[in-house]
């Protein structure tokens, strides 16, 4: 192969600056931090109290929609795929119809919403906004699919499925928010 064709090769797999060798990677590290703050677990029915919320508003932060979202669904499919990454060292699709599986599933969708808006302003006060808006749509897709799969009362279902983890929601909140401030100063996003 020529110097020149080796050139065009490379050029070809360069996205944003960035190879996709290097962004595959850091779609794996969120992936997998998420899978570690699945780990991080205070036991509660029906839903446990994790760590995952907070990767997922920084995977959403950091690698910004696109891979946000590709960090999540990567996360999800090790999952279904028999991968024990879910709380509990849990897997399977199964879990997604579970109690906790309208939480999962808004993953993706929270990655993408805090990764199109966070770098809109750079206020702190924003980035807390932005990152609220994401938990926003945590919490309203798990209660939802808490409701209609497993407690049929709404009311039980706001209670135990949202909540019950505004306080512990609130301390990740501003632990990512500070995370990303702090770490935006210097780099910004990742690659």
């Amino acid at each position: 192969m020529s110097a020149t064709s080796k050139l065009a090769v490379a050029k070809s797999i360069d996205v944003s600056g960035t190879t996709l060798l290097t962004q595959a990677a850091w779609i794996l590290l969120f992936a997998l931090a998420t899978a570690l703050g699945a780990r991080v677990e205070i036991p509660h029915e029906p839903v446990p109290f994790t760590l995952q919320t907070l990767v997922v508003l920084l995977a959403g932060a950091f690698l910004g929609t696109r891979n946000g979202v590709l960090s999540q669904i990567t996360y999800l499919a090790a999952g279904v795929m028999g991968a024990p990454v879910f709380a509990g060292g849990a897997f399977g699709a199964a879990r997604l119809l579970g109690p906790s599986g309208g939480y999962l599933l808004a993953f993706p969708i929270a990655a993408a919403l805090v990764g199109f808006l966070i770098g809109r302003r750079t206020s702190l006060s924003w980035r807390v906004l932005t990152m609220a808006a994401g938990l926003l749509v945590i919490f309203v897709l798990g209660t939802l699919h808490l409701y209609v799969f497993t407690l049929h009362n709404f009311g039980a279902a706001v209670s135990s499925g949202f909540f019950i983890f505004s306080w512990w929601d609130g301390l990740k909140l501003g632990a990512a928010a500070m995370t990303y401030q702090e770490v935006a100063k210097r780099w910004g996003k990742v690659p």
